[in-house]
C-alpha cells in the first residue's frame, strides 16, 4: 500500500509517500480500506518530532479515517466485513489501508458521504468528551470555545448549540468570526482586535461563561479564569501557547472554578470506546438530522499531504482538512 512516511522531523516535506506493507488486523482490530483521513493539529506536532506516537500505535501520521472494512480480527463483534464505518486510531491514518479497534468504530452516520465522515472521529470525540463529560455544559449556559474556526471549535459550536447551550467563540479575522456565528455562536470575537474577557463579560451582563474550552495555554490560562462565571470549568485541550503560567489559587476559590482536561491519544482503547458509545447515542442523532455536520474546508489526494500541512499551519482554513486516497 502507499502510506505516508514522516522521513525526519521538519517542515511539510517531509512527509514522503513510501510503500508499506498492508497491515493485519490483530485481535479486537478491523482492517479498513481507507477512503479519506482527517488532518489534525496533532500530525503538525507529530511530523515535528513534538508528538510522538504512544507505543505500539503505527509511526505512519492520522488520528481518524472513513472506509470500508476489509478484515476482521479475531474476537470482533458488531462490525461486519463491507461495513462503512469511521474511526478513531492512534496513528496509521496517512495509508491506503489502516487498522483500527472494533471499538473506535462507528457507523458512518446517514446522509455523510466518506469524505464528511473522516472528519468526525478526532473533532467529535474531544469535544463531546470534553465540552460535555468533563465540562459538564448544560443546556442555556454559556460556552467559550477559543479557536472557534478549527476543526475542534467549528464542532463545539454546533454542538453546543445544538443541544440548546449559548456560544461565544473567538477567532482571528472577521471572515472567521463571521463563520463561527453562521455556525451557531452569538458572538464571534476577533482575538487580535478586542478582549474575550470584556467581550464575554458585556455578553452575559458581567456574568461570565460557564465553561471555557481552550487549546491556546500559556497567557490565556488566567484570562480564561477572569473569562468564567462563579462554578465555571475551564478545559485544556491543548496548549500551542506553552504548557506554563501563572495561577491565582484565590481566585478559584472564591468563585468555586473547576480547572480540567485531557488528551485523547494515549487514553486505553477501552476508555476511548466509552466514548464512541457516547457520541453514537449523543451525536449521531444530530449528525444525521443534519442539525450539525463536520466543516471540510478542502480534499488533497494522500500524496499532496505535504500541501494539507502547509495550509494546516497557514491557518487560513475553517474547519477540516481532509486526505483522499
Amino acid at each position: 500500500m502507499i502510506a505516508i512516511e514522516i522521513s525526519t522531523p521538519g517542515e511539510p516535506e517531509v512527509l514522503v509517500p513510501v510503500e508499506r506493507p498492508r497491515p493485519v488486523a490483530a485481535a479486537g482490530e478491523v482492517l479498513v480500506k481507507v477512503a479519506a483521513a482527517g488532518v489534525n493539529r496533532p500530525d503538525v506536532f507529530q511530523r515535528r518530532g513534538r508528538y510522538p506516537p504512544p507505543p505500539g500505535a503505527s509511526d505512519i501520521p492520522g488520528l481518524e479515517i472513513a472506509g470500508v472494512v476489509e478484515q476482521l480480527g479475531d474476537a470482533v463483534n458488531g462490525v461486519a466485513v463491507g461495513d462503512a464505518v469511521c474511526a478513531l486510531v492512534a496513528g496509521g491514518g496517512y495509508a491506503e489501508y489502516c487498522t483500527a479497534p472494533a471499538l473506535q468504530c462507528l457507523p458512518v452516520p446517514r446522509g455523510l458521504d466518506l469524505v464528511a465522515a473522516a472528519a468526525i472521529p478526532e473533532t467529535f470525540f474531544t469535544v463531546w468528551t470534553n465540552v460535555f463529560e468533563r465540562g459538564r455544559l448544560q443546556p442555556r449556559e454559556w460556552l467559550l470555545v477559543h479557536g472557534g474556526s478549527s476543526g475542534i471549535g467549528t464542532t463545539a459550536i454546533q454542538l453546543a448549540h445544538a443541544r440548546g447551550s449559548r456560544v461565544i467563540a473567538t477567532a482571528g479575522t472577521a471572515e472567521k468570526c463571521a463563520a463561527c456565528v453562521a455556525l451557531g455562536a452569538e458572538r464571534g470575537v476577533n482575538y487580535r482586535e478586542e478582549d474575550f474577557v470584556a467581550a464575554v463579560r458585556e455578553l452575559t451582563d458581567g456574568r461570565g461563561a460557564d465553561v471555557v474550552l481552550d487549546m491556546v495555554g500559556g497567557e490565556y490560562f488566567a484570562r480564561n479564569l477572569d473569562a468564567l462565571a462563579v462554578d465555571g470549568r475551564l478545559v485544556e485541550i491543548a496548549t500551542l501557547h506553552g504548557v506554563k503560567a501563572e495561577l491565582n489559587i484565590q481566585a478559584i476559590m472564591q468563585r468555586r472554578l473547576t480547572i480540567t482536561g485531557s488528551t485523547l491519544r494515549a487514553r486505553p482503547i477501552a476508555d476511548k470506546g466509552a466514548i464512541a458509545r457516547a457520541v453514537h447515542q449523543h451525536v449521531w442523532p444530530l449528525l444525521e438530522s443534519k442539525a450539525v455536520k463536520p466543516i471540510v474546508h478542502a480534499t488533497y489526494p494522500l500524496r499532496a499531504a505535504a500541501e494539507a500541512h502547509r495550509v494546516m499551519e497557514s491557518s487560513t482554513h475553517i474547519g477540516k482538512l481532509v486526505l483522499t486516497t
